[in-house]
């Protein structure tokens, strides 16, 4: 069974995923709590002994058990009895990575690789702010301008701002406020842990996709425990990722075994509020990427949750159980029962209220690409560990990765941020000496004159005094009468003289 597919479980007959239809993608849905962590550790596990490397995304952290070797209980030493299984308890060759570099190797990517959609997907931009963000990217390719963080995104917008009036007349308006208003978005997302999901070095695919000497695939694990307060980081990064590979990876048609499988944990949050331009770019890249030999499979709680546009292209199908209280519920229950080809022998819809845990109804696509009859099959017990790994155990695990060091230390090269402040800074001495430099002032300050030379003062002369003897003021008392008396008998002798002529 090893050869031809992933032996899921046992129904009336074994149900096999086969490898060679494992590209037609496909959904694994269920309540919380009914077993859907343990169907994709399953398939995770299964895929890595064929030698394909497998990529998921572990919400709760228990996913990381599959790193380690499992120790079954008797109870599951049982189940697996009942099926004809002996299991054969071992770890996966596993690689942990996380986006923020604490439980797992960094994942980076840059600005110019995300692109406008994503970033703006991201940032929660409207349609004009995210008109306004295209034309960043624009100006960054016709200017040359590398665009690897958060930082160089920020400094770009600084620059178009301030450019705005030219860079309007070229490509159309942009106005400040959807600059501002991007700016701010660029802030929540920083704060959000955002910031160190952007630069490099980059993530390459090949080192995801290894294949070890045992001939296993390398299982890469994200820690997505932290990530989940970032839902549309985690949605854009996953729909990143998925663009990347379609892009990369040359077409080979239907393979024997995929290349690469990819499970996309709690997929609603891929959905919810998605733009019509983004879920057509989901549709398109999960209709065409199977030609790329990857096969992609949707982990939600409800096959509701996903577009129908999308669910068409899901032929395999793996439906734990659903409860069905509210009219939402009962709908989305209708849903998933019609979704599969029936089985005479039972109502679907009644079946999928009733499967226990580690039940699940699964149709799988046969040799011809046929859906089968859906059959309602007990899970396998898994060969790896049923719950999370420790923190020592992780540590090890990474201690002995295959990527240990390739990601570790952020690359910081030049790039927008730092040709804009070169920029910036020639401007200005530029400006600096086309300038005329002003005359010098003339000065206006007086040299101190020489301080005089001490002199001696004399001694002061004693003054005379002015006061009169009486005998002084009788006399000069006397000679002023006579003079007076004199000059009148000049005066009149001569006067008469003059008047007898």
């Amino acid at each position: 069974m090893s050869d031809t597919g992933v032996f899921l479980g046992q129904a009336d007959a074994p149900q096999i995923l086969r490898f060679d239809r494992a590209n037609r993608h496909g959904v694994v849905a269920g309540a919380t709590g009914t077993g859907k962590t343990v169907t994709l550790q399953i398939m995770a596990q299964g895929f890595s002994d064929a030698g394909v490397p497998v990529f998921c995304a572990d919400v709760k952290g228990d996913l990381s058990g599959i790193s380690q070797i499992g120790t079954p209980s008797e109870k599951l030493l049982a189940r697996a009895a009942g099926m004809g299984l002996t299991l054969n308890p071992k770890a996966a060759p596993t690689v942990f990575w996380d986006l923020y570099g604490q439980k797992g190797h960094p994942i980076r990517t840059t600005v110019s690789e995300i692109g406008p959609v994503l970033l703006a997907r991201m940032l929660n931009l409207n349609d004009v702010q995210e008109g306004v963000l295209s034309v960043v990217f624009h100006v960054a390719d016709t200017e040359k301008l590398l665009l690897l963080d958060l930082d160089d995104l920020r400094s770009l917008l600084t620059y178009v701002g301030e450019n705005a009036e030219r860079i309007g007349r070229e490509v159309g308006n942009v106005a400040p406020a959807s600059i501002a208003a991007i700016q701010r978005s660029l802030l929540q997302l920083e704060q959000q842990g955002g910031k160190a999901f952007f630069g490099e070095p980059a993530l390459r695919l090949e080192d995801m996709m290894r294949t070890g000497l045992d001939g296993r695939g390398q299982v890469n694990v994200l820690d997505a425990t932290r990530l989940m307060n970032s839902p549309r980081l985690y949605a854009a990064f996953l729909l990143w990722l998925l663009s990347e590979l379609f892009e990369q990876l040359p077409e080979i048609g239907d393979p024997e075994k995929p290349r690469l499988v990819f499970f996309f944990d709690e997929a609603h949050l891929l959905f919810n509020d998605t733009p019509d331009a983004l879920r057509e770019k989901v549709e398109q890249v999960v209709r065409l990427i199977r030609s790329k030999g990857v096969g992609v499979y949707f982990v939600t709680q409800n096959p509701a949750d996903i577009p129908d546009s999308v669910l068409a292209q899901l032929g395999n199908r793996i439906q734990h159980a659903l409860r069905a209280y509210t009219p939402a519920e009962q709908r989305g229950l209708r849903a998933a029962s019609e979704s599969f080809r029936p089985n005479p022998a039972f109502d679907t819809a009644e079946a999928i209220q009733g499967l226990g845990v580690g039940e699940a109804l699964v149709s799988v696509l046969d040799e011809k690409g046929a859906p089968s009859v859906v059959a309602r099959t007990s899970i396998r017990p898994p060969d790896s560990r049923l719950g999370p790994a420790t923190d020592a155990e992780r540590a090890q695990v990474m201690a002995t990765s295959s990527v240990k060091g390739l990601y570790d230390q952020v690359v910081d090269r030049e790039s927008a941020e730092e040709v804009l402040a070169a920029r910036r800074a020639q401007a200005e001495r530029i400006e600096q000496q086309a300038a005329p430099e002003p005359a010098p002032a003339p000065s206006r300050t007086r040299a101190p004159a020489p301080a005089p030379a001490p002199r001696e003062r004399a001694a002061p002369k004693p003054r005379a005094s002015t006061r009169q003897t009486p005998m002084e003021a009788l006399t000069k008392s006397v000679l002023r009468t006579a003079g007076s008396t004199i000059t009148r008998e000049i005066l009149r002798g001569i006067l008469g003289g003059m008047r007898r002529r």
